[in-house]
């Protein structure tokens, strides 16, 4: 009897709890996370209140993103977790959190949600770092250099929640405040401003650049005798002139820059700005619930968005097909199946998991989306590959049709024409420059545009889309590419865009296919086929603004548009 009463007891214990993940969405960004829903709710507001500040220093309206274009944060529980997303099943690297930009697929991965005041913890410094990378992009048209890319990203991201609602940001680095004690002598402002002097000794100072370029950033921000400056030099560069001709004449001498700095940096105090409660409105946070179909299968679908090796997705279809089939009527679980059996080289499967998904929720984004990739894969061993080609826009036009500013559905009609050997009709290149305006961070699209610009001898407009790529701090062979082309686009007309082209597919490739793959960026050291006409998107009569030098001054700061505190670093 005592051997049945302990059983009993047995089955009254609560089981494992089951993950209760919840969703926050708000203008600017969607927040996954297996915690509560004041934290979930009060982490979300705190992103948005950070948008809302940098909309208001850098003086930029990147305006509201279309629902998939937000960034999509995943909070998974631990450092550790982080590491084996990032690095496909193994731990280790250190890494606290990481970021992909990619259109229609943004993506950061943190291990924590920060619900306490004061100064962000290491994660969501790490995020706020990435998302300030991000907001930066999207408000311009042109690239900032390295210096001023992670010097802003780092300046921005030294942030303060305030426990009376307010927020403050440009607060000193402390960790960076530490390495310029150093490094000092390492970088000059001069070598940050002047790329080819700075690509001469790079190796082995990247902690030098990375502390240096964010005391660069906050000097030439909030020393008053340096106001404005910022703002002519990054339109200087739009217009074209060469980075140290630019610093130039915005700075003037620079050595006298690189003096001013160290000056500014031997200070015992260093001003911030601080937005008092109520003086930032920020976007509406709507939290759901996740069905138990969704929350089942978040694990692998965050590591399906990640990117995935061929193991790697070989065994998350398994996994996916068996909740699949716990949960055969949840339009979501089978839209992660199809991503999953796309990713596993099951084309047909693909297909099936995303009609049975749309069959129950016709508004499942990734549905079409997977249904797209598949056919448009199919098509490229079909027979007839003009009809097989036109078959496989359909479900991207569609997707254009439900959301006229989703990035992956202009691009693919676009692609469209190109798998067939057709010239894109001039509505498939607005597709194109539409994709690129509302996806800037994503940089293999833009590479397309670019490329098919120079085709096109559109020289003036290539410049402006390869300037992004040529001054990314993380750019790689590629970035050097870019800027080679840049040179000889500014040296004048190309007499022939062929060895541009070259160049620009030359060795080191280091971009995946728009909206795919890409390495994540740890803040520093990333059915059947439908039938019917193709049809057209919605690349609407908007201006792309690929030739727009003032369309933004994206990068500089404001200084009068919030209170300025003085901090001790």
């Amino acid at each position: 009897m005592r051997f049945i009463w302990f059983v009993v007891a047995l089955l009254l214990l609560p089981s494992a709890a089951k993950a209760e993940w919840l969703e926050a969405s708000s203008p600017n960004f969607v927040v996954y996370a297996d915690d509560s829903e004041r934290d979930l709710q009060l982490f979300t507001q705190r992103l948005e209140l950070y948008h809302e500040a940098m909309k208001v220093l850098t003086g930029t309206d990147p305006g509201t993103p279309s629902p998939s274009n937000r960034v999509t944060v995943y909070v998974v529980k631990s450092e550790a977790e982080v590491q084996r997303i990032l690095n496909m099943g193994r731990t280790g690297g250190g890494v606290g959190g990481f970021y992909i930009g990619r259109a229609g697929a943004a993506m950061a991965v943190v291990p924590t949600i920060q619900s306490s005041g004061g100064r962000v913890g290491q994660s969501m410094a790490i995020l706020l770092h990435e998302y300030a990378h991000h907001f930066l992009l999207s408000g311009s048209v042109h690239g900032a250099l390295g210096w001023m890319n992670e010097g802003g990203a780092e300046f921005f991201a030294g942030a303060q929640f305030n426990s009376d609602g307010g927020i403050s940001l440009g607060l000193p680095n402390t960790g960076r405040y530490r390495e310029l004690s150093y490094v000092s002598d390492q970088v000059t402002a001069e070598e940050l401003l002047d790329p080819d002097l700075f690509k001469r000794r790079r190796r082995g100072i990247e902690h030098a650049f990375y502390a240096r370029s964010w005391g660069l950033y906050h000097y030439l921000t909030m020393e008053p005798e340096r106001r404005g400056q910022m703002a002519r030099y990054v339109r200087l560069q739009a217009e074209g002139a060469a980075p140290r001709q630019a610093a130039e004449q915005a700075f003037g001498n620079l050595a006298d820059v690189n003096r001013g700095l160290n000056a500014y940096l031997r200070r015992t105090r260093l001003t911030a700005f601080t937005f008092a409660p109520g003086q930032l409105t920020s976007g509406a946070v709507q939290i759901r619930q996740l069905s138990a179909g969704e929350a089942e299968i978040m694990p692998v679908r965050i590591r399906s968005r990640r990117g995935v090796t061929s193991e790697l997705a070989a065994e998350l279809v398994v996994r996916a097909r068996a909740i699949a089939a716990r949960h055969p009527q949840d339009a979501a679980v089978l839209s992660a199946l199809a991503e999953t059996e796309f990713d596993a080289g099951n084309d047909a499967q693909a297909l099936a998991a995303a009609d049975a998904a749309l069959a129950i929720d016709s508004a499942q984004v990734n549905a079409y989306v997977q249904k797209g990739y598949a056919l448009f894969r199919q098509a490229e061993t079909a027979e007839d590959k003009d009809a097989a080609f036109r078959a496989a826009v359909v479900p991207f036009v569609a997707l254009n049709r439900m959301e006229p500013d989703h990035p992956l559905g202009l691009y693919y009609y676009y692609l469209g024409f190109v798998r067939r050997g057709r010239d894109p009709s001039d509505n498939a290149m607005a597709a194109l420059a539409r994709a690129v305006e509302l996806a800037p961070f994503d940089t293999a699209l833009r590479l397309v545009l670019a490329r098919q610009q120079i085709s096109s001898a559109q020289w003036e407009d290539a410049r402006y889309n390869l300037l992004p790529i040529a001054n990314s701090p993380h750019g790689g062979a590629l970035a050097l590419r870019a800027r080679e082309v840049i040179d000889a686009i500014v040296a004048g007309p190309p007499a022939d865009a062929t060895a541009l082209l070259a160049l620009l597919e030359g060795e080191g490739e280091d971009v995946d296919a728009p909206g795919t793959g890409g390495e994540g960026d740890s803040g520093e050291g990333d059915g059947g086929a439908a039938s019917g006409a193709e049809g057209s998107p919605d690349a609407g009569n908007r201006e792309t603004g690929d030739s727009d030098a003032g369309k933004s001054d994206a990068g500089k700061v404001q200084p009068d548009k919030a209170g300025a505190t003085e901090t001790a670093p």
